[in-house]
């Protein structure tokens, strides 16, 4: 079997999916988005099939270590995106050339459905409790919230006490038995951090998420000893050597983003390296369906697995939903707040050929907001 054709679909709402053909006519389908970058990513994955095209597709660990080591400059989210979606295809490849499931060339599944979790608020939350109370209409135990909007690098009062309304309310709506992780998206200082995370402690949140910046990655050791709440990271880190300093400083959960990350291949090691330090896998995937069914895949087959992140009806997906580009939804299908193991061959998932097609002949150019703060300078989104 040889890789004959490679293919980049731009579909709304923000989304890059990548289609891989071979000379048996088996095609694999994987999502290389790269939010606000996708056009970028595009190129990227043009280039890496100039080495793909030709190849043994079900030479999965070569052909990434080509990808990812066939240049002399390497890393970073650009390449890494390109290398996700291609990788995810060609497991889906092999999935459909043996007639069965990734998680079982994977090892085999470890449980029988995962749990799910989906977005309320927006990227600046005001009333969440309407949000929450849709969630849980659709059968959901846990959410995830944003905990505030621009912040100050020293917060005031006012902006303290905010993130801790939104998150007493999320409680009130939840109850004891459901959870609401918070998530801080790179928008505070560590000053602010060690400031609210004590007031949020009475709440008891699932965790908190990406409370600084990546790059200041040397300060979570002061973070995770200075709370008794779960911290999480990693969406936007790239490999396993990026997240072993984070966890060595003691995360809780890590959260690659399998659209990010190396795909299947390395999140699969990132998952290995974190259950060395008792680190559970969430993988972050506010992405489209093919990102999510990859994300289940490594899921099924993962003992350090504890949730699953997914986007539909989040508050980006404006033009196109996650299942819009699937012809049978059912594997995707929320059952009691979980998703049952699905027995489809590759992903597990058939993606709408038609409908991806078209859509990439709208594409889009999805850019992430630009905040300033009220003195004009730039401020984290």
């Amino acid at each position: 079997m040889k890789i004959t054709r490679i293919e980049t679909f731009m579909v709304p709402p923000r989304w890059l999916f990548v289609r891989v053909e071979t000379d048996t006519s088996v095609v694999g389908w994987g999502e290389a988005t790269c939010e606000g970058r996708s056009e970028t990513v595009r190129t990227a994955v043009g280039q890496l099939a100039e080495l793909l095209v030709g190849q043994d597709p079900l030479r999965i660990e070569d052909n990434w270590q080509l990808m990812t080591k066939g240049s002399f400059y390497r890393g970073g989210p650009i390449l890494a995106s390109a290398v996700s979606g291609l990788d995810q295809a060609l497991w889906d490849i092999a999935g459909r050339h043996f007639n069965t499931p990734v998680y079982q060339l994977l090892g085999g599944h470890v449980r029988d459905r995962i749990r799910m979790y989906g977005w309320v608020g927006g990227d600046d939350p005001h009333e969440v409790a309407d949000s929450i109370s849709a969630q849980l209409e659709v059968g959901l135990t846990a959410v995830k919230m944003n905990a505030s909007g621009r912040m100050s690098p020293v917060a005031t009062v006012a902006e303290l006490d905010a993130v801790v309304r939104r998150v007493a309310a999320a409680r009130e709506v939840l109850g004891e038995h459901r959870d609401v992780a918070v998530d801080f998206h790179g928008r505070f200082s560590i000053a602010n951090v060690r400031r609210v995370a004590p007031l949020l402690e009475p709440y008891r949140p699932f965790f908190l998420e990406e409370p600084v910046v990546p790059e200041n990655s040397h300060l979570f050791r002061e973070i995770t000893s200075s709370t008794t709440i779960p911290i999480s990271t990693g969406e936007r880190l790239y490999s396993r050597q990026e997240f072993l300093p984070v966890l060595q400083a003691g995360i809780a959960v890590a959260q690659p983003d399998l659209s990010h990350a190396g795909g299947i291949s390395e999140v699969r090691r990132i998952a290995s390296l974190a259950e060395i330090f008792d680190v559970q896998l969430a993988p972050h995937c506010p992405l489209g369906p093919l990102a999510l069914a990859a994300c289940l895949q490594v899921g099924f087959s993962t003992p350090n697995f504890l949730i699953q992140e997914q986007s539909i009806g989040i508050h980006y997906n404006q033009g196109a939903e996650v299942l819009d580009y699937v012809l049978d939804k059912t594997p995707l299908k929320f059952i009691h707040g979980h998703i049952e193991r699905p027995t489809g061959p590759g992903l597990g998932i058939e993606i709408d050929e038609q409908a991806v097609r078209s859509a990439d002949k709208r594409g889009h150019s999805w850019r992430g907001p630009i905040w300033r703060h009220s003195d004009g300078a730039f401020a984290e989104w």
